[in-house]
């Protein structure tokens, strides 16, 4: 998945199967690096709940995606680890690391 266009189709598909509302997108795909065939991608996916954001580095090996998810009218977590979860499988890394924050709207009646 490292072509803009391919990748742009699996992350809006990866989002609609879970439930997600894409607003908007936007990827672009570098030239390569000097003494590389491929090159990285970034992307990023508007969210009517919030973003998808994802940058590749093929001549490293290493991919980052962020998913963040708005929970004020709906709680989107599941929907959010389920999309992380799809891309992931989609690049069959052979290591990952993740990082999940849950973070909160601070209660308006308490301001």
């Amino acid at each position: 998945m490292c072509q803009p266009e391919a990748l742009r189709a699996a992350c809006l598909q990866a989002v609609a199967q879970v439930g997600l509302h894409a607003v908007g997108d936007r990827f672009h795909g570098f030239e390569p690096a000097q003494g590389h065939q491929t090159a990285g991608v970034t992307g990023v996916v508007l969210l009517a709940e919030s973003h998808l954001a994802v940058h590749t580095w093929p001549e490293l090996g290493v991919v980052t995606l962020d998913v963040f998810v708005c929970n004020l009218l709906a709680d989107n977590a599941e929907r959010a680890h389920t999309l992380l979860d799809s891309l992931v499988a989609g690049f069959e890394p052979q290591q990952q690391a993740r990082q999940a924050i849950r973070r909160a709207i601070p209660d308006a009646a308490s301001t």
